[in-house]
């Protein structure tokens, strides 16, 4: 018998020496591919504290992954469960290898306790497992894989925890072990399965057999686990937490502002897995492909080839299908993302809405959007290669300064019937209020564009537009990938509003709301933004309006991606409609975060739907459904896609504005 332990010892020893050895390699390698790219960053590690929180919360108080209820509460028994397993799955590799350890004798008391709740979490683990497998297998989500990764993942977690209850009950059973532990008290869960199989009648000769056995499938499956992970979708066992540490800290986030000036740089955008950063590689690492991004993108959802899941997994696969060429510095050698063969293609790229819903619902706070703009970044600057529908708005931008290609001159003829005062001839005012494309030129955006006047005029309120003078903000040139323009008439409105004096800039419109709040700022312009949801909540809530509550009907509100999730503004309009209607509204089923895009955003305004069903369509369907007999929103690019939709699937909802209701609401 000695002798069998004897080689135990140094067969354990080799075996956690090589398996512990191998995996700190591949966890090098990983760790030097993330050196090894080229990208700077713009994440920065401020205000620790709060990032330490994050992690406390969102790791471990998974808060990101229950948001899906169920899977996630089966995920937390699984999570919770191995962690409480592990240290005694610890102690017998310890003690395989070291024959005369014990934690017992170290702990005592103690470690008979912890037994104990760790052979009855064991349970808990088997039915976070099971349901798993019932989920993959029998009700089946379209947007969750089930290959070999998922089949194996399945295959070694239920192993481990089988054969460490099989480990304890012959732990249990035996008369040799003396390891300072009451096994009775320590095991109740497998004492109970030891009673159930008939296992007290077997000899000290079998127990010891049996135990042995058990002990290498445990630990076995335990190294084996190890040696896969790195290769695995299970690498998010390791890069989560980094990933969430690292995240960007609050909703708001910008596009990355492209250097166009540097000389030293010769191409923009991202061509190839070498020009990713660190923290995008660390993205890709973290991935669980839970599929949950997939689930919530419409463009995903009405039949387009894009999948936020997909991309991730895609640029994995070619990152480390090109490591080798990143890690010898062959950086001229890597071929391009895009190209002939490609996973990821013109349809992929540019079915995108920037609807942020994939970043929004991932547990691991992947940011998919950055890796879209700055694949369409490079297709437009540097290789010409966009949707030839976004010719004639970057064309229009570039020479009047709006996507349709009205005369510049005429931006402020929708105001020319009303006073409505210009900062030329005011210089100093409350409220700066930027108009935006749409309010000044869309047939339909001029009317809640007059709405808004009317209420400011209401309310007193010192206000002025710029007119002529005003720019498109260049968010639709922006999230098309081109950034030149974009940056142009960033700049050029940002010239133009240092010229006067205000408080405020307000706009009616998400998407010149987002890009001068968020993303002026990159380029010298530091400004308070509020969207009119937002001051039409404060001059109700101050008593500056009055409202007679108009019978709306049935109202159901549709929220913008650009204010909601890429804002978290969700209870300002709810209140405005609250306090203007006095009724309640009825609430979609993808309504606030999980809200159904419009189709809109990332300048699909400008493109049209080639595959599948149209978004608009899509979410016209659901407004319809629910009943209401009015639809509000707060964006002039929401209000056209709807009342499109909305005809075309030949229901009879009114699409309103939410400066029209309460214009309505105001009038006495």
């Amino acid at each position: 018998m000695m002798e069998y332990f004897f080689f135990k010892s140094i067969l354990m020893t080799m075996l956690l020496i090589g398996a512990f050895g191998f995996f700190f390699v591949k966890l090098t390698r990983l760790y030097k591919i993330m050196l090894a790219v080229d990208g700077e960053p713009k994440c920065l590690v401020d205000k620790p504290v709060e990032r330490i929180k994050t992690i406390f919360v969102d790791v471990l108080g998974h808060t990101n992954i229950i948001r899906k209820p169920v899977p996630g509460f089966a995920h937390a028994l699984i999570f919770f469960g191995f962690l409480v397993i592990f240290p005694h799955s610890l102690e017998l590799m310890i003690k395989g290898a070291i024959p005369a350890f014990s934690a017992g004798h170290l702990l005592p008391g103690f470690y008979t306790i912890y037994l104990s709740v760790a052979d009855v979490l064991g349970v808990f683990v088997l039915a976070g497992l099971a349901y798993t497998l019932y989920r993959r297998v029998i009700i089946k989500p379209s947007y969750l894989t089930m290959g070999i990764d998922a089949k194996l993942i399945i295959l070694f977690t239920s192993t481990i925890v089988i054969s460490f209850y099989f480990v304890n009950i012959f732990q249990l059973l035996s008369h040799e072990m003396n390891d300072g532990i009451n096994y009775g008290m320590a095991f109740p869960v497998s004492g109970f399965l030891a009673a159930v199989f008939g296992l007290g009648a077997l000899s000290d000769k079998e127990v010891f057999v049996w135990y042995e056995a058990f002990y290498y499938i445990h630990l076995g499956t335990i190294l084996g686990f190890l040696l896969y992970i790195p290769s695995s979708k299970h690498l998010h066992l390791l890069a989560a937490a980094p990933n969430v540490f690292f995240k960007r800290l609050g909703v708001e986030k910008a596009v990355v502002k492209t250097p166009l000036e540097d000389e030293k740089i010769e191409t923009f955008g991202l061509a190839n897995i070498s020009e990713l950063n660190w923290h995008n590689v660390l993205n890709l690492y973290a991935c669980t492909e839970c599929g949950r991004c997939e689930e919530l993108c419409p463009a995903a959802g009405t039949g387009k080839p894009l999948s936020p899941q997909k991309i991730i997994h895609d640029l994995k696969v070619e990152l480390f299908n090109q490591s080798d060429l990143l890690l010898a510095g062959e950086h001229n050698a890597i071929k391009p993302i895009i190209r002939e063969g490609s996973q990821v293609t013109g349809d992929v790229l540019w079915a995108c809405t920037t609807c942020r819903a994939c970043e929004n619902i991932c547990p691991v706070s992947n940011e998919h959007l950055d890796f879209i703009f700055e694949l369409r970044k490079n297709q437009v600057l540097m290789e010409a290669n966009f949707p030839p529908e976004l010719q004639e708005p970057f064309e229009n931008i570039e020479n009047q300064s709006n996507p349709w290609g009205f005369s510049a001159d005429s931006r402020a003829q929708w105001c020319t019937d009303i006073e409505v005062p210009l900062m030329s001839e005011k210089l100093k005012v409350d409220i700066l209020w930027f108009v935006g494309c749409a309010g000044s030129f869309d047939e339909r955006g001029k009317k809640v564009s007059r709405a808004t006047a009317r209420i400011l005029q209401k309310a007193g309120v010192d206000f002025a537009i710029l007119g002529n003078e005003e720019r498109c903000n260049g968010d639709m040139a922006r999230r098309a990938g081109n950034e030149y323009l974009a940056q142009t008439m960033i700049m050029q409105n940002i010239e133009i509003f240092n010229r006067y004096s205000f408080d405020t800039i307000l706009t009616g419109c998400p998407h010149c709301y987002n890009i001068i709040k968020n993303e002026f700022p990159d380029f010298g312009g530091h400004y308070n933004v509020l969207h009119t949801a937002e001051f039409f909540n404060l001059l109700l809530k101050e008593g500056r309006l009055k409202t007679n509550t108009p019978d709306c009907g049935s109202i159901t509100l549709h929220d913008s991606c650009y204010l909601g999730r890429w804002n978290d503004i969700y209870e300002s309009p709810r209140k405005v409609l609250k306090m203007a209607t006095g009724s309640n509204l009825i609430e979609m089923s993808k309504t606030q975060s999980k809200s159904f895009c419009c189709g809109a955003g990332g300048a699909r305004m400008f493109m049209e739907e080639h595959i599948g069903k149209r978004i608009n369509n899509e979410r016209a369907s659901q407004i319809i459904h629910s009943g209401a007999t009015t639809v509000v929103t707060s964006c002039p690019f929401c209000a056209t896609m709807l009342g499109d939709g909305i005809i075309e699937g030949k229901g009879q909802v009114l699409v309103r504005d939410i400066s029209e209701i309460l214009d309505e609401a105001t009038n006495f």
